[in-house]
């Protein structure tokens, strides 16, 4: 199992120096989200472009509001630009956003998927597509930069959403679900679903907050006060109610340095084939949490 990093940075500049500790300290992958703050791709061609050595994955982008051609450009671009380094990882967003923020039907969400990948996949591997599908249409050609196609991750929670990025992607990435679910429902509904499509086992990217703390309560608080907007979006809700999780903070892992480090390592028999840790707390636990990650990472 890789051991990887997530990061929330603010600005170029520390994302950029975050890819350079990363590196330094022997990390292969970096995960950046895309929420409200700064644009992922445009990010990663500048910072990553800048910092050699390392992949640089997104956790996740929207499909909504990108139609799957204008996604192929970006991310063909974000590929030349970084010299092939981008994991693509796309999803839905929530109910909440797509309808409340960006006024779009959120009614069809596998259909949805289904048709973003028919006329993302070939865009990216041929550059051309000619699709009508029943949420989506997609046809034309594009000429980006050359670059390979990158690796695309679905974030996959339910069931539908699994067998569907295991007949259609590259793998899954996902967050707040715990290594029960991961290892009951995620890992082997994806797989399977890889397997009777003739595809390649699917990466299983399991992302989640950590924390090496010697108070324990105290980073539960932060973790259920950091976090608190997943315990309540449904499609997070569902998989902490499938964990048996009451608050993020049942999810996230936090204690000493062995109890996080066998949490971790415990991950890889559960089915992740990477990690995606989300380092919380003060600049100390940082630290301390960081100290465990690179541990594992040489082990």
């Amino acid at each position: 199992m890789e051991i990887s990093l997530f990061g929330f940075d603010q600005t170029i500049e520390d994302f950029e120096a975050s890819l350079r500790r990363a590196v330094d300290d022997g990390f292969g992958t970096y995960w950046t989200p895309q929420i409200f703050g700064m644009d992922a791709l445009t990010a990663i061609a500048v910072a990553a472009r800048a910092v050699p050595g390392i992949r640089v994955g997104t956790s996740v982008i929207p499909t909504y509001p990108r139609h799957p051609m204008m996604l192929a450009q970006q991310a063909l671009t974000t590929q030349a630009a970084t010299d092939g380094r981008l994991l693509l990882g796309i999803g839905l967003s929530h109910q909440p956003v797509v309808e409340g923020m960006w006024g779009m039907p959120f009614d069809r969400p596998v259909a949805h998927m289904r048709d973003y990948l028919e006329i993302l996949t070939p865009l990216l591997h041929e550059r051309r597509v000619s699709y009508a599908g029943e949420t989506l249409t997609g046809r034309g050609e594009i000429t980006p930069p050359p670059a390979e196609a990158p690796p695309v991750l679905v974030a996959a929670l339910g069931p539908q959403m699994l067998r569907l990025a295991g007949r259609m992607a590259d793998g899954t990435i996902t967050w707040m679900t715990g290594p029960a679910t991961i290892a009951e429902l995620t890992a082997p509904t994806i797989t399977a679903a890889a397997h009777e499509a003739g595809r390649p086992s699917p990466a299983v990217a399991v992302g989640l907050p950590v924390c090496v703390t010697n108070d324990v309560d105290a980073a539960r608080a932060r973790a259920d006060r950091d976090f608190a907007i997943y315990g309540q979006l449904p499609s997070y809700r569902a998989m902490l109610d499938r964990e048996g999780a009451a608050t993020p903070a049942d999810v996230a892992i936090i204690g000493d340095a062995t109890e996080v480090a066998d949490r971790i390592g415990a991950l890889a028999g559960c089915g992740a084939t990477v990690f995606a840790a989300s380092l919380f707390g003060d600049r100390d636990e940082q630290e301390a949490s960081r100290e465990v990650l690179v541990s594992l990472r040489s082990n």
